[in-house]
């Protein structure tokens, strides 16, 4: 039987019951007063019963109108309350946040201030500077860098922030080798390059045009990690395809040197991926918003 009453059908007998008119519980409802005058024949139809005498001086309810009023109106006060209430939630930050992010001292101290400001978040939290696809289920969020363009998913992808990147060379290393100038050059001197970080890929470049170039260097020292990159190419191993403000001291120092060619490197992109746009959790947008403005000010 529920499953053939239309919800919207016992509130417009209700708001008749209680207001005594079809055209007041019409107003109340915000609705044409026929709209209101046909769910309440409908609801009389499928229960097989009269549920509201009308008369052209005055509208009383029958035994059956009292009884299905009386029996109902807790269970749809019941229903609204509960509605209410995940709505709320739904708009609250508050509850579990799960999240797979690099380990990196600028994420650490985002995601640990977020969590003060926000005492009623409970946080999971998984590192991983190059997360496999066949672990991201149960996650709510993910935060992954990229260099060029990003590969299709089902996941929604937002850019957090991006940061300017340079070639950089130890002048150790121009002692034995040839300066590059072009990219060709990179396949004639040692580079350091990513080892499933960035999915693996080729050092990406972009010309004045935007156009993305890939260039695959002659690297003999793959590494996950940014310090231990840049500390390679300081020591002289090869050169390093780094975020400038990342290695401006060693720069300034003349420990490291920036080495220009014909294109110029693509940015390093830092994106939140999360399951889809639409209803998306209040705790999910805030902490992204959070994210944002925690790296722009520290920029």
């Amino acid at each position: 039987m529920i499953n053939q009453i239309e919800q919207l059908w016992l509130k417009s007998f209700h708001s008749v019951y209680e207001y005594n008119s079809f055209k007041k519980a019409a107003e109340q409802l915000d609705l044409p007063t026929s709209n209101v005058s046909r769910h309440v024949a409908l609801l009389e139809e499928k229960l097989n019963t009269r549920l509201l005498e009308r008369t052209t001086r005055r509208m009383t309810p029958t035994e059956a109108g009292e009884q299905l009023y009386s029996t109902t109106r807790g269970l749809l006060v019941a229903l609204n309350d509960a509605l209410e209430d995940v709505s709320q939630n739904a708009q609250t930050i508050m509850g579990q946040l799960r999240i797979l992010i690099p380990d990196i001292p600028l994420l650490a101290e985002a995601v640990v201030s977020f969590c003060i400001e926000h005492p009623a978040i409970s946080l999971c939290c998984e590192t991983s500077l190059s997360p496999r696809e066949d672990l991201l289920d149960g996650f709510d969020l993910i935060l992954s860098y990229h260099r060029g363009s990003l590969c299709d998913s089902g996941w929604v992808a937002k850019e957090i922030t991006r940061w300017k990147s340079v070639v950089v060379v130890s002048p150790k290393l121009l002692n034995l080798h040839k300066r590059p100038y072009e990219l060709a050059d990179l396949n004639q001197v040692p580079c350091i390059s990513s080892l499933t970080a960035l999915d693996g890929a080729p050092w990406v470049f972009k010309n004045a045009d935007g156009k993305l170039i890939k260039q695959h260097v002659n690297s003999t020292f793959k590494v996950n990690s940014g310090h231990i990159a840049k500390t390679g190419a300081v020591a002289g191993i090869g050169l390093a395809i780094l975020p400038a403000d990342f290695c401006s001291s060693e720069l300034k120092a003349g420990s490291l040197e920036v080495i220009k060619l014909e294109v110029e490197p693509e940015d390093l992109v830092l994106y939140a991926f999360y399951a889809g746009r639409k209803h998306l959790a209040k705790k999910i947008s805030i902490f992204v918003d959070h994210l944002q403005n925690r790296l722009v000010k520290n920029a």
